[in-house]
């Protein structure tokens, strides 16, 4: 049962601002289309994603804002997305996300899905932020056709004319997927770019190749924007093992005092990346994607996992949603349960006040992303 009390009461009431997502689809969606949607793996023949545990908390907790009891069968829940339609659909959930801002990575874009203008449209916000997936910067600038030798300084400034669009408040990587973090840390130097970029370009194809990573990375810090990291958990074109963000310990120390280094996912590294935080300035965590795969009922868990060490301006908020708008809900709700059982708990137990307890919850879910965005308050009565 969800937690009852101030705390409850309070983060269902609040904000949030989801630092990472992605947008939702613009188009009606065949179930099969759907299933595939609610999971990182494949929807199986034989089987039904919605058998599982993100699948059974969409039924639980999506069902009723499509007019639908708790636990309705997948195919009433199928046959009533339908009958709404896309453009209700997203606006019913992303309406009941609550979120304030949301910071919406464009670089990953199989289907065809909102922008972020459209996003907060959909979700009656005027506040939504890009955040530049640096890979496609580079992969863009190598079909635009660029010599080996001056690869090192035109990828450079691609990224500098990408982020300085307005509305863009962060960069992102996907180091984990393309060659795991297991790199030398050091800034690679001009000839070694060189030398790779004049094997990447003559192969073509995805930007994989470690010194080329390593140049994107130390790029990002010369920016100096917020970096995110994918870490953990992920689709499986992904080596879970060579995600570990401890990997990165090395290059966190060589980074020291420049950027924030915020550590998405996470799972089931999320108390590595607490480490990290507890130890390293500049890092930051949160636990996005785990919470809806996971559902308000095991959500409470993560949370307390990830929450062991971490200073509290060290954790944020963010759903990781993509594709169905479902997903934009069912983490806010599963952050906002699963914190609230959390502090709420320890405040009976008298190992917290609440008046402490409620500065955490408005902490973690918005102003430890306001502050280090740079994003106003939309509201200031709602504070």
């Amino acid at each position: 049962m969800p937690a009852t009390g101030p705390v409850d009461e309070m983060l269902a009431a609040l904000p949030l601002v989801d630092h990472h997502c992605h947008g939702a689809v613009t188009a009606d969606l065949a179930p099969g289309q759907f299933e595939s949607l609610i999971t990182e793996g494949e929807a199986w023949p034989g089987s039904s994603t919605f058998d599982s545990p993100v699948g059974v908390a969409v039924r639980r907790h999506c069902a009723p804002l499509l007019d639908l009891p708790r636990h309705a069968p997948p195919a009433d829940y199928l046959a009533r997305r339908a009958e709404l339609g896309w453009r209700e659909v997203n606006r019913r959930f992303l309406t009941a996300a609550g979120a304030e801002a949301f910071c919406v990575d464009t670089g990953y874009a199989p289907h065809p899905v909102t922008s972020p203008a459209e996003l907060a449209e959909a979700a009656g916000t005027t506040a939504a932020h890009e955040v530049v997936r640096l890979e496609q910067v580079a992969e863009a600038v190598a079909a635009r056709g660029v010599e080996a030798g001056e690869y090192a300084a035109v990828f450079p400034a691609a990224a500098e004319e990408a982020v300085r669009r307005p509305g863009v408040v962060a960069v992102k990587s996907v180091a984990a997927y393309r060659t795991g973090f297991a790199l030398a840390p050091e800034r690679p130097a001009q000839t070694e770019v060189a030398e790779a970029a004049r094997r990447w370009l003559a192969d073509g194809g995805r930007l994989t190749d470690p010194v080329l990573v390593r140049h994107l990375l130390w790029t990002a810090v010369d920016l100096g924007l917020p970096l995110q990291l994918h870490t953990g958990f992920g689709d499986a074109d992904l080596r879970l093992h060579h995600a570990d963000p401890a990997l990165l310990t090395d290059w966190l120390h060589l980074t020291a005092g420049t950027i924030p280094v915020l550590l998405l996912h996470c799972w089931p590294y999320h108390r590595q990346a607490a480490y990290l935080a507890t130890v390293f300035e500049q890092v930051y965590l949160d636990v996005g994607l785990a919470l809806h795969y996971t559902g308000p009922a095991r959500s409470r868990a993560v949370l307390e996992e990830a929450l062991e060490i971490t200073p509290f301006r060290k954790l944020l908020y963010s759903s990781d949603a993509y594709g169905v708008a479902e997903f934009h809900h069912l983490g806010a709700l599963s952050f906002r349960q699963g914190l609230a059982g959390m502090l709420q708990s320890r405040v009976d137990a008298d190992e917290l006040s609440l008046p402490d307890a409620l500065r955490i919850a408005a902490w973690t879910g918005r102003d430890n992303a306001r502050r280090l965005y740079g994003l106003p308050a939309n509201d200031p009565a709602r504070d």
